[in-house]
């Protein structure tokens, strides 16, 4: 009997397999790097806030320049994109690495190594943002509605596997002759690895073989396009995951210093335990993407609703934790939180606009999920004036999401049928006319 050629969810299996490697790779060197940017940067005597601050150039270049991506993979197809995004990707953290190894070895002041660190990580945010947009609208070209959110969440658990093999690979590559440059090099590598397998067996999406064209960008009353970020249908979507991101980013980020002082180590010494807790929280993604959204059939509007109530409690067990394993499990919750509300947010915005924006409204999603990382620095120097401050604040803002999921129409009404422009704009409509904006 002949094996399926297709994923349950309708995909090329060989496709498949290859763009969620691409997604693998890109999460494997990023969460790999944050994994060990703590300890980097006390080794490189740069700052704490300082060192976060490296990936907010990255973050606005990736923001401003993933819709752009998207307009470019609806003229030139999807596959070119993801062989710009992965190029991109190789070539930064080859450079980081570079820098990374002259800061280790004094050979400039901590200043000169974070500038050229920031420009080095700079060239992801603007050329790997290209990658982004071209996997997810590859991905829903080939899904019918009722089953984009299954294909959305098993995307997006390539983010939380990379984020379980990312720290755990780190260490292994932290070797004399490169120290905690190491792990930047072999990310790159890796990166290499995909970019060829890309070039070599990736076909074209069959809606781009077909001719499939984008359709016209709607616009305002003026007759000028309206971006995607402004259309009335993804809006609500668009905030709830930039908030999301933000809440993501901030316990993320914090969470090696948190360990670092919790654990009173030296950077490199406390290294294993930052990848344990962080491959814990990996492991609860995962099982949120890869089980219970598949084994509960869970919709969008569902996603949106457990995912912040979770990822809350989990935040307050972390500003409560006395001790190293109850950080753990705190972020263990959060992480299995914001494994439901990610795909939530990325489906429900899928599912509201037709067929030929799908890469734009993944453009206008990437571009939220980037632009978060800049106010990473601010959470870091709270941590170091209130250790539990960013965490309970985090809370604070995912419980306000959480009355936003059960109020906004769009939200709440977010399911596998995709709206209409007219539904969405309806809904709008409504929710100005009672006063309570977007």
């Amino acid at each position: 009997m002949s094996q399926p050629t297709t994923t349950p969810d309708g995909i090329p299996k060989r496709s498949f397999a290859i763009i969620f490697g691409v997604s693998l790779a890109t999460a494997m060197g990023n969460t790999g790097l944050i994994s060990v940017l703590p300890a980097i940067g006390r080794s490189t005597g740069i700052p704490d806030e300082a060192v976060v601050a490296i990936f907010s150039l990255s973050a606005l270049l990736w923001a401003f320049s993933s819709p752009m991506w998207a307009r470019a993979s609806d003229r030139h197809g999807r596959k070119p994109l993801m062989i710009v995004g992965l190029a991109g990707f190789m070539v930064s953290m080859a450079l980081c690495g570079v820098v990374v190894a002259a800061g280790l070895a004094h050979l400039a002041h901590w200043a000169v190594i974070f500038i050229c660190f920031l420009l080095a990580r700079a060239l992801f945010g603007f050329f790997g943002a290209a990658s982004n947009p071209a996997t997810q609208a590859y991905v829903a070209e080939y899904t019918p509605p009722e089953k984009r959110t299954g294909a959305m969440s098993s995307l997006a658990g390539a983010f939380g596997l990379g984020t379980v093999i990312g720290p755990f690979l780190a260490p292994l590559f932290v070797l004399p002759f490169v120290g905690l440059s190491g792990p930047l090099f072999a990310f790159s590598l890796i990166a290499g690895v995909m970019l060829a397998i890309v070039v070599r067996y990736l076909p074209e999406s069959e809606y781009r073989n077909q001719g499939g064209e984008p359709e016209p960008e709607p616009v305002d009353a003026n007759g000028k396009v309206r971006p995607m970020w402004r259309d009335p249908r993804i809006i609500p979507f668009l905030a709830y995951g930039f908030l999301v991101a933000v809440c993501q980013t901030a316990q993320g980020q914090t969470l090696g210093f948190l360990i670092i002082d919790t654990l009173e180590m030296s950077p490199t010494e406390a290294q294993g335990f930052i990848a344990v807790a962080m491959m814990f929280g990996a492991v609860a993604g995962l099982l949120a993407q890869w089980g219970i959204i598949r084994m509960f059939d869970m919709t969008p509007r569902q996603l949106l609703r457990w995912g912040v109530a979770v990822a809350a409690v989990g935040n307050l067990i972390v500003a409560l934790s006395p001790g190293y394993w109850s950080v753990v499990v705190g972020y263990a919750v959060s992480s299995l939180g914001f494994g439901f509300a990610r795909p939530g947010f990325t489906a429900g915005a899928s599912l509201a606009v037709n067929m030929g924006e799908q890469a734009r409204a993944a453009g206008a999603i990437a571009a939220v999920n980037g632009v978060n990382v800049v106010l990473a620095p601010a959470f870091v120097w709270l941590y170091r004036h209130l250790a539990w401050g960013p965490f309970i604040l985090n809370a604070a803002i995912l419980a306000g999401l959480l009355i936003y999921a059960f109020k906004n129409p769009q939200l709440k009404n977010a399911d596998p049928k995709p709206a209409t422009r007219e539904d969405a704009t309806m809904a709008t409509l409504e929710k100005r006319n009672e006063g309570g904006g977007i």
